[in-house]
């Protein structure tokens, strides 16, 4: 059938095989122009159908050399509905990780569930014995408490005070006022839940128990601070919460990995679009002039560029991890550069709707946002008729 995107809000509908294959292709072939990076043999991502994590199984398969395991949700096509953006992305990506010589495994279920957790664990002992790296990237709205079935929402709040600011409206290119209520103490905890560090730690418990975890394994989480101007949404706010709790998670787990030799790290990413920074409050302005100055400077990077670097030159960094005092890693440094955060403060301050088109970069922002459900994707016939229905590689028995 011919597929087109179909927008509610910030939210698209369908998603594209044709042009999601591409933009793994086109990670991919980014990935292979990188030094290799030696003594890293098996890896795990949980959340690697998308975003950061997809990037991080890249450049797992491709800069490491290792052999994978991906756990992620999502749909397949069920008559003219599409399959989700991710299962395109995982189909494509074992299509092409078939070249590597090594094993990569799909496992496509509920990563909070036990029965995830021992499918997993049950696959990692049969073909690989151990794990080196772990990567934790789930970005979830809801959890499923994996004894009780029952399910917990996320909430977007501040905390304490309302807050009042301006965001931009992407398809029209406007800016609007927006006002959000603070959180309850319920939809606090409610969204530590969801958002922070309980599952990491059970998938780590878990697979230290059954022992398929090598002698100085690393793993690593992904986060996000922000700026002055997101902060009483974001860092200040229920997400930052859940944030915080993920950092108190890393040095737990680096205690309980201590006899051997474990170590787990919080890296803390550069903001780039997403579904759900679409839809958060202040959020488009800010990143729409982010991506203006970082390009205009030269230090724009994608999911593909970040997750390259985090492995080269932190995680696997010869001369040890450079952490800040936090203990966290922070490849958002290059958007956090006092040079780049002055420019983004002096336009905040002044932009109105006359001067949007000057200083955001709203194209880049709508390409991004498409190219995340594989639509304007440059080389790809949308004319043409896609067959929506696809299938990931069999599972060993």
């Amino acid at each position: 059938m011919i597929i087109k995107p179909m927008l509610r809000s910030n939210m698209c509908f369908t998603s594209h095989p044709e042009g999601c294959d591409k933009i793994v292709k086109e990670q991919i072939d980014y990935v292979k122009t990188l030094p290799t990076i030696d003594g890293v043999k098996n890896v795990l991502v949980v959340g690697a159908s998308t975003g950061y994590g997809l990037s991080s199984r890249i450049c797992a398969a491709w800069q490491m050399k290792a052999n994978t395991v991906g756990i992620f949700f999502e749909r397949n096509a069920e008559g003219t509905r599409t399959a989700s953006a991710g299962l395109y992305n995982s189909v494509a990506f074992e299509k092409y990780a078939a070249e590597t010589g090594n094993k990569h495994y799909s496992i496509n279920g509920d990563a909070f569930s036990h029965e995830i957790k021992k499918q997993t664990i049950d696959l990692i002992k049969k073909e690989f014995g151990k794990i080196d790296l772990v990567v934790y990237s789930i970005a979830s709205p809801k959890r499923t408490n994996p004894d009780t079935g029952e399910v917990t929402a996320s909430f977007l709040r501040t905390i304490g005070e309302p807050f009042n600011t301006r965001t931009l409206n992407i398809n029209t290119g406007k800016l609007t006022q927006i006002s959000l209520n603070p959180a309850t103490e319920e939809e606090i905890a409610k969204t530590v839940y969801v958002m922070g560090g309980e599952d990491w730690k059970m998938w780590i418990d878990a697979l230290q128990k059954a022992d398929v975890l090598s002698d100085n394994v690393k793993t690593v989480a992904y986060s996000y601070i922000g700026p002055k101007q997101t902060a009483p949404i974001y860092r200040n706010g229920t997400i930052g919460k859940a944030k915080e709790d993920l950092e108190r998670t890393a040095h737990e787990l680096c205690e309980k990995m201590a006899d051997i030799n474990g170590k787990a790290y919080v890296s803390v990413n550069k903001g780039l679009v997403t579904q759900a920074s679409s839809a958060i409050p202040a959020v488009p302005l800010y990143i729409s002039i982010l991506y203006k100055v970082m390009k205009n400077k030269g230090l724009h990077e994608k999911c593909i560029h970040q997750i390259a670097r985090l492995f080269k030159d932190f995680l696997y960094n010869k001369d040890g991890v450079p952490t800040d005092e936090e203990g966290r890693i922070r490849i958002d440094d290059w958007e956090m550069r006092e040079d780049v955060q002055n420019e983004i403060s002096k336009i905040w301050d002044n932009i109105s709707d006359e001067t949007v088109s000057q200083y955001c970069d709203i194209a880049g922002f709508q390409e991004e946002f498409f190219q995340l459900f594989g639509f304007e994707v440059p080389g790809v016939d949308y004319e043409k008729d896609s067959e929506p229905s696809v299938q990931l590689n069999p599972l060993p028995l």
